[in-house]
């Protein structure tokens, strides 16, 4: 298996919370420390982005899955997937 250098790994997405549950965003992938960006939801500035890259606060998406339950199945904004250490550790 070859590894380039600086190449980061994928940034999946894991499952869409139920609505009024909230997202759990921990990478640090979901934070631009370089550039604030208009939110696609409500046109603010914010650092966060989401698992496709979008501008969006975590409020505003979690708004926003709570009130577009049907079309956030779909995955527009999802929580992060947990690893094997972090389901353990829920689980045990």
């Amino acid at each position: 298996m070859t590894r380039t250098r600086g190449k980061k790994a994928p940034f999946e997405p894991g499952l869409v919370p139920p609505p009024g549950a909230l997202l759990e965003w921990r990478d640090s992938q979901h934070f631009d420390r370089w550039q604030d960006r208009p939110c696609v939801l409500c046109d603010k500035p914010t650092p966060m982005r989401s698992h496709a890259g979008e501008p969006v606060h975590k409020a505003c998406a979690v708004y926003w899955i709570a009130a577009n339950p049907v079309e956030a199945r779909l995955g527009r904004f999802a929580s992060d997937t947990q690893s094997k250490s972090s389901q353990r550790a829920t689980h045990a």
